[in-house]
């Protein structure tokens, strides 16, 4: 049975900037995982506490105004401290279920002194044990409003029965050399996390599974008009330019053949499951694998370096 994954795709809308109230909708998605025998979970990126749509909606790019201010510092507060044990109820669940789960958050990490933030994926083990936060290399167009640049720290893979699993936030799966890294650490199942939309999902999916001859896993949250919350700073700032639908979806499976086996889904709010076989890698590596027999390290070689980076190196403790 190790070479039977049973993932779910976890599509749904964040509670908008309220980080307890999402955490409580991710743990009650991993409840409905479990019932359903799923060995991965897989949520969109930054789904906690939410994707920072109003930089779109309300002139984000204007400098030093009270709207981009406010916004800006709620979305923070909102924001996951690891070290401070946010997801601590998350593992103690993965653990007593045996389930792993990568989580989108948005990350306010001590290591970079509290206040900045940044568009994080996590991978949990079944063990409860958190084995990388990689922090998005690359915030996209205005992201850069709100987000910072990461670093190689978390551009890792991990083990799940049969497969070996890596993951990119969003548009960093666009970007060639990342998924080498992940490539040559073995990766055979590809974790892509998008805050939402089929225009996102619907070509890259199917380019990087033929690419890499793996399963590739493109999983987005969803987002409307009626999920903005009542009590969310600029309310009705943020209203008068919403469309009716954010974000549609569009979570979707492609196997290691680079076809779909299952579409781009904008109708789901809520899981898309699905089993995978993992002999369906070693027939799709017999004639094409990029790092392996298809590959020349003598002729082009990609150097990763995966220090967590920070402003403060103490000496001496």
């Amino acid at each position: 049975m190790g070479n039977q994954l049973k993932v779910a795709l976890a599509q749904i809308a964040p509670v908008w900037l309220d980080k307890s109230a999402t955490l409580n909708k991710v743990k009650t998605m991993i409840e409905q995982g479990v019932q359903n025998g799923c060995d991965l979970i897989v949520f969109g990126e930054g789904l906690v506490p939410g994707y920072p749509f109003w930089l779109a909606l309300t002139g984000g790019a204007e400098w030093n105004t009270a709207v981009n201010k406010e916004l800006h510092a709620h979305y923070v507060a909102n924001a996951v401290t690891i070290e401070n044990g946010d997801l601590d109820d998350i593992c103690s669940l993965a653990k007593a279920n045996q389930i792993a789960v990568y989580l989108g958050i948005i990350e306010r990490p001590l290591d970079r002194g509290g206040h900045s933030i940044y568009a994080s994926l996590v991978y949990i083990d079944p063990k409860g044990i958190i084995q990388s936060v990689h922090r998005k290399l690359q915030p996209t167009y205005d992201e850069r409003l709100t987000w910072s640049p990461g670093d190689g720290h978390g551009l890792k893979t991990h083990p799940l029965k049969s497969f070996t699993l890596g993951g990119l936030n969003c548009w960093e799966n666009w970007m060639p050399l990342p998924r080498a890294a992940l490539y040559a650490q073995g990766e055979d199942l590809h974790v892509a996390v998008w805050p939402g939309s089929d225009h996102n999902t619907k070509d890259i999916t199917r380019f990087i599974a033929r690419e890499s001859r793996s399963y590739v896993l493109s999983v987005s949250s969803i987002m409307h008009r009626s999920d903005f919350p009542e009590g969310t700073p600029h309310l009705q700032r943020i209203l008068e330019k919403a469309p009716e639908v954010l974000a549609n979806g569009g979570s979707c499976i492609a196997g290691p053949d680079g076809e779909w086996i299952k579409e781009p889904d904008i109708h789901t709010n809520g899981l898309i499951i699905e089993s995978l076989d993992f002999n369906r890698v070693l027939q799709e590596r017999q004639n094409f694998d990029p790092v392996g027999h298809y590959s020349r390290p003598d002729v082009t070689k990609l150097i990763l370096n995966t220090e967590r980076q920070t402003t403060l190196d103490l000496e001496g403790n």
